[in-house]
């Protein structure tokens, strides 16, 4: 396709600054599960370079119908693709697509836009290595990395077949009454952790920028959309406002909402609540839109 990476779409990166030694603990221990094959697939992945970015490849027994670049959550600064490998493994197997997982760049190391350009590099160098549909996909802040993509892409020859968004962090100005509302039913993201990593990721930048917060963006030109969320998440108002964004701009979009589902229970376990719902309906999306590439 001889795509052109358009560089002055991203603002220049920046220096970061070091982790906080807890940080570093979170790391290590995500590192530690990933050793001891806490989050290990059958078939194994294979780990790959792609637009410059260590990747892990889940492919489909058979041929690919078409590819699905998902972003993994970890708040811009812990995760890992591995942490996201059943998940990618079971969808890869599902819709009979490739799953690629990229492991981009974390804060506060490498603070805004950094992860979004290593995001920006995979999903040209898959759009531009393949003819078959191309899926953006994230959780959480990947979720937020994905919806970023969307509004990239318009900008670039590069045209997704749709988007897929589990629990996504929409919004990094962190000032939803959902934040207060559901405190008591989210156990995983508070109003705190939210602005710590937020403040790691932007570190100075500002959250009104719509390639940061892609719910404050120009949404004409996204694909169609499928959004998950639980509706106990403090995240749950991202969802249901760009739904309803999408909605008011044409584009066709799916939000399911999930009484008593935790935040990215897709991705985490298919053993919790909605999880296995969720897996349904986003691979029936999947398939939908990716229905016109079966030969």
């Amino acid at each position: 396709m001889g795509i052109v990476l358009v560089k002055t779409a991203l603002p220049p990166e920046r220096e970061g600054r070091n982790p906080a030694p807890n940080l570093l603990i979170q790391r290590q221990a995500v590192s530690a599960a990933v050793n001891a094959g806490i989050w290990r697939t059958n078939p194994l992945p294979q780990e790959i370079i792609i637009g410059g970015c260590r990747a892990l490849r889940f492919t489909p027994p058979g041929n690919s119908r078409g590819t699905v670049l998902h972003l993994h959550g970890g708040g811009f600064r812990i995760g890992c693709p591995e942490q996201v490998g059943p998940f990618a493994s079971a969808l890869a197997q599902q819709c009979g697509v490739t799953v690629v997982c990229p492991a981009y760049r974390l804060a506060p190391e490498h603070p805004f836009p950094a992860a979004l350009a290593d995001a920006l590099a995979v999903m040209v160098a898959l759009a531009d290595a393949t003819d078959t549909g191309l899926v953006l996909s994230g959780d959480s802040a990947g979720g937020g990395l994905a919806a970023g993509l969307a509004l990239l892409a318009s900008d670039i020859s590069v045209r997704p077949a749709g988007l897929v968004l589990l629990s996504p962090w929409l919004d990094l100005r962190v000032n939803s009454p959902c934040y207060q509302e559901n405190a008591a039913s989210d156990p995983l993201f508070s109003t705190q952790s939210a602005r710590e990593a937020a403040d790691l990721y932007l570190q100075g930048h500002s959250p009104s920028d719509a390639l940061a917060s892609p719910l404050l963006g120009e949404v004409e030109n996204f694909p169609q959309t499928f959004i998950n969320v639980g509706n106990g998440e403090v995240l749950a108002d991202d969802a249901r406002r760009l739904g309803d964004k999408l909605r008011e701009a044409g584009i066709p979009v799916e939000i399911q909402t999930i009484e008593g589902m935790e935040h990215v229970a897709v991705t985490r376990n298919r053993a919790l609540t909605g999880a296995a719902e969720t897996f349904d309906a986003l691979t029936a999306f999947v398939d939908r839109i990716l229905r016109p590439t079966i030969p």
